[in-house]
């Protein structure tokens, strides 16, 4: 059984920076696209980021410029490095991975908190 284990959220204050660490254990092979979504309380998911196995990314226009995601394919891991965060970052972020065999995996969630 695959699973994903995230790590790296935390309480930060506006203007702060975090990165968000995702591994992919267990049964999970021929890993393709990897990436993030987020949901604040009252909202729903929405996607942060994403990244082939090719490396092309893709950002939600509200975290263009300060947010970057990354991947070590030798680790199976994605990383998220949110630089310049706002309040209206809060929220639980979750990493998911795509497998060339069609299955989808989803983190438990971190929780990134940002004060104002």
């Amino acid at each position: 059984q695959g699973q994903l284990v995230e790590s790296g959220g935390g309480v930060v204050q506006a203007g702060g920076s975090l990165r968000l660490s995702c591994a992919a254990s267990g049964n999970i092979y021929r890993i393709n696209a990897m990436g993030w979504y987020r949901q604040a309380p009252g909202k729903q998911r929405e996607l942060v980021a994403t990244i082939t196995s090719g490396g092309r990314t893709n950002y939600a226009d509200s975290v263009k410029g300060r947010f970057t995601i990354s991947r070590d394919n030798v680790k199976n891991t994605v990383y998220l490095q949110m630089n310049s965060l706002k309040p209206e970052d809060t929220a639980v972020y979750y990493c998911t991975v795509a497998t060339l065999w069609g299955n989808d995996y989803w983190g438990h969630g971190t929780q990134v908190t940002v004060s104002s």
